[in-house]
This record gives structure tokens, C-alpha cells and sequence, in this order.
């Protein structure tokens, strides 16, 4: 027989493999590959009888050799019952009670109202900064509870409408009622010196200070200082009540100004009017009238 010109066939290598053969090589390529990843003595329903073949308990199969069993359990008919064996365990599993939650008891109290409180404003002498000194009394706090503060944003509230040049500092401790500062929203100095709280156990006050940070300055409106050796220009206007400053233009020689005579056909110096004297005060009535 001729398999030279037959379709898919080489000269020397032998026919096409039909169905059957692709089908045996596909079943011995996966019995190889289950035999090394699968370990046959773990398998539930695998079973050797008496007579030295291989039953599946699932399927309930015979089989002469591993391989063939390995290449069974790969099979749809195998993967089907799997899946079937799996979904009537589930169905017939008794519900698990699912776990406690752990339950956190709140703690409930009767407001009695605002503590006390004063609020003093400070400016560090050598830093220039300002802080707030917040003085809270609480004297008849619960026991065990101990102040709480916070910032909070002007779009967190909503009490007045938000407004980002404000925000809110709150003082919190039971049973009195949470308080609020409104303070300008300026960046807060966290810095250890900067920023301290205190709570005294024995007078029931609680203490908070903190300071804002100082704002970048503003360069000077003249610019930066000429170098050495070179005058600055006259300012263009007086900074200080219209009186010329130490950088003004020098004053007149003496006996005024010289004008020079205007050229022959050029129009003459506008009119300007005389002096108009100032009026006398008229004196107040008399009482009575």
C-alpha cells in the first residue's frame, strides 16, 4: 500500500493514526500524568478485589490495572458523580450555628448638663506665636472616664453652614454635654512643647493648650536691598500720612525753579486760578436755640 502521497503522512514514518490509536495515546499520556500527581492509595473509592482488579466504589466500575482506573477518574462519567456525591453532602450536612458575636455593652448615662469652662488667649514672647489655653471643669465626671478632645472640620457638623476659615475643637466626658470651640482653621504646631493636654484627677479639671503655626511672611513691598554701593531709585509714592520719605527727590536750588521761554507759535501756559483765601468759621449759637 502507498503512503507516500497520502494527506498528512512522511515518507518513511508510516500511515496517519486513526481514531482508536489517537484515543489509547490520549488515555496512556493521562495515566501517566495522574499517576505522578495523584496518589492512588489516598483515594476514597478506589478498591482492589479478590480477583486482582480494580473496582471504583462511586461508579461502580471494574478495571484491569491502575492506569486504566487513573484514566477513569478523569473521565466525564467519574467528575459527574463527584460533583452529585458532593451536592447531597452539602444538603444533608446539619446547619452549623454560626458564631456569637461578641456583644459590647454600652454604657448609658444621664446628661447633666455643660461643664465649666475658660479660655485664655497667649502669644509666646519669643516666638510670637499664638496658642489657646482651654480650662474644662468637670466635677462630678463618672468614674473611670477620663476627657476626650478633637478637631473637627466646619463640613462635618451641622449645626451653622460650613465655612472653611473655622473649625471646631470638642471636649467630651460623661455625663456632661459634648462642647465645641470654634477656632480659625489654622495648621495646629503638633510639636511636643507646642502641643499638651493634662488631666487632674483630684481638682476634676482637664487642661489643653496648643499653638498655631506662625504664617510665612510677606516679602517687603521694596524688594529685595541693592547691593553695596548702589543708591536705591526714589520711591514712586510716600508710604507713611503723604510725607516724603528719606528716599525723595532732593529739594529745589535756591530762588525756585528756572523755566525757559517758550519757542515763537507754541500755545501759552494754561490759566491757572488765584488763590482763593480761606473762609471764616461761623461761631455756634447760643444754648437755647
Amino acid at each position: 500500500m502507498d503512503f507516500q502521497h497520502r494527506a498528512g503522512g512522511k515518507t518513511g514514518s508510516g500511515g496517519v493514526a486513526s481514531t482508536s490509536e489517537s484515543n489509547r495515546d490520549r488515555r496512556e499520556r493521562l495515566r501517566q500524568l495522574a499517576l505522578e500527581t495523584i496518589d492512588i492509595n489516598k483515594d476514597p473509592y478506589f478498591m482492589k478485589n479478590h480477583l486482582g482488579s480494580y473496582e471504583c466504589k462511586l461508579c461502580l466500575t471494574l478495571h484491569n490495572n491502575e492506569g486504566s482506573y487513573l484514566a477513569h477518574t478523569q473521565g466525564k462519567k467519574h467528575q459527574t458523580n463527584l460533583a452529585r456525591r458532593a451536592a447531597k453532602e452539602a444538603k444533608e450536612a446539619p446547619a452549623q450555628p454560626a458564631p456569637a458575636k461578641v456583644k459590647v455593652e454600652v454604657k448609658k448615662f444621664v446628661k447633666i448638663g455643660r461643664p465649666g469652662y475658660k479660655v485664655t488667649k497667649q502669644r509666646d514672647p519669643e516666638t510670637g506665636q499664638q496658642s489657646l489655653l482651654f480650662q474644662i471643669d468637670y466635677p462630678e465626671v463618672a468614674e473611670g472616664i477620663g476627657p476626650r478632645h478633637r478637631f473637627m472640620s466646619a463640613y462635618e457638623q451641622r449645626i451653622e453652614p460650613p465655612d472653611r476659615r473655622w473649625q471646631y475643637l470638642l471636649f467630651a466626658a460623661e455625663p456632661y454635654e459634648t462642647i465645641a470651640f470654634k477656632v480659625p482653621s489654622r495648621e495646629i504646631d503638633k510639636a511636643e512643647t507646642r502641643f499638651w493636654t493634662h488631666w487632674n484627677r483630684e481638682t476634676k479639671q482637664f487642661f489643653l493648650q496648643f499653638h498655631f503655626k506662625m504664617e510665612k511672611s510677606l516679602p517687603p513691598i521694596g524688594g529685595p536691598p541693592p547691593p553695596a554701593g548702589m543708591k536705591r531709585p526714589p520711591p514712586l509714592m510716600s508710604a507713611v500720612d503723604g510725607h516724603p520719605g528719606s528716599d525723595s527727590m532732593p529739594p529745589p536750588p535756591p530762588g525756585g525753579m528756572s523755566i525757559h521761554p517758550l519757542p515763537p507759535g507754541a500755545p501759552g501756559a494754561p490759566h491757572m486760578p488765584p488763590h482763593m483765601p480761606p473762609m471764616p468759621m461761623r461761631p455756634p449759637p447760643p444754648d437755647g436755640l
